[in-house]
């Protein structure tokens, strides 16, 4: 059995970092996919790819992986420099502005 642990990365929707500071478990899949003939819907045989397994540290997720003698793929998660303004967002609406807003 085989799988890759990963750290998610923030959606497009979301400016924080909410939901990304704990390790995913997600196994990989054994078994192809096949399209059911009369819905033409896809479907898989493997139930272990609906599994996900959530961890606080890396370190947790590896040795769950090799306590249990799942074969594990560490991805490490890309580092991003933050964007920080010294005033944010709300210097769009402040009163002391020196210049008009425009769009």
């Amino acid at each position: 059995m085989r799988a890759r642990i990963y750290q998610p990365a923030k959606t497009a929707m979301q400016s924080g970092t909410a939901k990304t500071q704990h390790w995913i478990l997600e196994y990989s899949q054994d078994s192809a996919r096949e399209i059911d003939p009369l819905m033409g819907w896809t479907s898989s045989s493997d139930t272990q790819t609906q599994v996900r397994l959530r961890f606080d540290s890396r370190d947790a997720a590896e040795a769950y992986a090799a306590q249990h003698g799942i074969e594990a793929v560490v991805m490490e998660p890309q580092v991003r420099k933050l964007n920080l303004r010294a005033r944010g967002y709300g210097e769009n609406f402040a009163y002391e502005r020196k210049t008009v807003w425009t769009h």
